[in-house]
């Protein structure tokens, strides 16, 4: 068996699988949206060295990468993954291709490439997107002021480029005008008015003043090199 392919949520998976995903060289479970340690970890025991693909939302590969984190798996399993929706931020970032037959045969068959894996300060991942708005506080990237006073909205993502992991995008409104400015770094730090993260599309069950986004010490094994 060469891998396993997790379809989350209520991914249908009779007719929208290829061919290669329903023989013998991959394994489907079909898994809840945003699966945890109960769902995911016994995929991971019986992976014994094959690729995971995660036919999902952004959310469901943080959850997923989540776990990877939690049993010292991410330098050994590679990650191949299929947006359910055709606006993910991973797909964006990473430049994951937009039709259909194109992303399976690469999530199947591609070559894993390292990716900034992003953390939080309680206990979370973020893969594509996270979001702050509206906001009033103080925030660093790095030693360096990013925000002192009030933005309409900030996002991190990790950064594509590479470099130090992150980039952090202040959003000001002024009347009719938005300006934009873009911060790369490895850790963003915020203390704020009351505000609710969303990471990954995902809302954070409770208002904060604090906040801390920053680089793992070891990447996510992402497939998205040439097939």
């Amino acid at each position: 068996m060469r891998g396993i392919v997790l379809a989350c949520g209520n991914t249908a998976i009779d007719n929208q699988l290829p061919s290669v995903a329903h023989s013998d060289e991959f394994a489907v479970r079909q898994l809840p949206a945003r699966p945890g340690k109960a769902e995911v970890d016994p995929v991971l025991a019986e992976l014994a060295g094959g690729r995971l693909v995660v036919w999902g939302t952004d959310a469901d590969l943080a959850a997923v990468a989540l776990r990877l984190l939690r049993t010292e798996r991410l330098g050994e399993v590679a990650v191949g993954y299929v947006p359910a929706e055709p606006d993910s931020a991973v797909a964006g970032l990473w430049g994951l291709p937009d039709r259909p037959e194109q992303v399976w045969r690469l999530a199947l068959a591609g070559e894993p490439d390292p990716v900034p894996l992003i953390r939080d300060d309680v206990g979370g991942v973020l893969l594509g997107r996270g979001v702050l708005a509206p906001v009033r506080g103080v925030g660093y990237c790095d030693d360096e002021l990013v925000l002192r006073g009030q933005a309409s909205r900030i996002e991190v993502t990790p950064d594509p480029a590479g470099g130090a992991g992150l980039v952090v995008r202040v959003v000001r409104r002024r009347l009719l005008v938005q300006r934009a400015t873009s911060t790369p770094g490895r850790a963003f730090q915020l203390g704020c008015l009351p505000v609710t993260p969303i990471s990954d599309g995902v809302r954070h069950p409770r208002l904060v003043n604090r906040w801390t986004w920053y680089r793992h010490t070891e990447d996510l094994r992402l497939v998205r090199g040439l097939v």
